[in-house]
């Protein structure tokens, strides 16, 4: 499971499959995600971008942290941005921030990138509502575990495979 293209293509399945079901939660059960959610969808697309192309390149020894390091960068990302919209949805109702503009109307109307990042990251009153939830977890919880095991997993392998590919020293 640790070697060859097999972690970058979990990875890279795994990925998917979480991006899918989102676009599935927007577009088909009607959730609109909140700026801090399509935040978190761009780890996830990071993620399983470079995750494809080490699937398909196959690198050895040293070559897979080249793609495995903009792996674990989309983690952090991921859950740099989870972590923020968990702290939001678990604030008491009388500290929750006021709602922005939505992300859409930010860059229908050519908000600076600055001020788009800036009220994503600071949080809105839209991004403190829970509005799925599976196993009592909120979706920003799910993606927060996903993130912290997908990221696990490739460092995992990377070191696992770092070991194997140099004979022991004695």
């Amino acid at each position: 499971m640790t070697r060859g293209r097999t972690p970058f293509l979990l990875v890279f399945l795994a990925c998917t499959g979480l991006l899918a079901y989102a676009y599935y939660a927007q577009f088909q059960l009607g959730l609109e995600p909140c700026p801090l959610c399509i935040l978190q969808r761009l780890g996830f697309m990071l993620m399983g971008l470079f995750a494809l192309l080490g699937a398909i390149h196959g690198p050895k020894a040293w070559g897979r942290w080249v793609y495995g390091v903009p792996i674990l960068l989309g983690a952090g990302w991921g859950m740099t941005t989870g972590a923020r919209h968990v702290w939001l949805q678990n604030l008491p109702a009388d500290q929750v921030p006021d709602c922005g503009p939505g992300m859409y109307f930010m860059l229908e109307y050519d908000f600076p990138l600055m001020d788009i990042l800036r009220e994503a990251f600071t949080g809105a009153g839209e991004c403190a509502e829970v509005d799925w939830s599976f196993l009592g977890l909120s979706m920003p919880m799910w993606t927060l575990i996903w993130y912290v095991g997908l990221a696990v997993f490739i460092l995992w392998a990377l070191v696992v495979n770092s070991r194997g590919s140099r004979p022991l020293e004695q």
